[in-house]
């Protein structure tokens, strides 16, 4: 898409989120994940919930600032202080690099955030 870098930074902010809006077809499924029994979702939480913890942990142990999320899968750290400052460069090395996988974002990250300085790694969480 082109346009002025106005209009360019908010169909991008949009299209963030809507990636992970579900489609049509899969409404169906969730219309039948719906029926199954809350003990299914507690033991999915609380499983989702201690990878994001272990996850979590790792990152602060290999020295990563860690934005510990309430109710994502996804995991932020800041990248900066390993002299990083590319984002998009760093997130595209760490498969080869580290044999893990990272993605960029700058959707919805804390105000202090400059663009390209955070990186953030899926991981499974859940809300508290």
């Amino acid at each position: 898409m082109t346009g002025t870098p106005a209009l360019v930074s908010a169909v991008r902010t949009a299209k963030q989120y809507l990636t992970y809006v579900s489609a049509g077809p899969f409404q169906y499924a969730i219309a039948e994940a719906l029926r199954l029994p809350d003990s299914y979702f507690d033991g999915f939480r609380a499983d989702l919930r201690r990878k994001r913890d272990l996850l979590g942990d790792g990152l602060r142990t290999a020295g990563f600032e860690v934005y510990q999320p309430q109710g994502t899968y996804f995991i932020t750290t800041d990248i900066t202080p390993f002299g990083e400052k590319d984002a998009h460069r760093f997130c595209r090395a760490l498969p080869e690099r580290c044999g893990v996988v990272a993605s960029r974002s700058t959707a919805g990250l804390p105000h202090r955030t400059v663009r390209g300085q955070r990186a953030r790694r899926v991981a499974g969480s859940a809300p508290p």
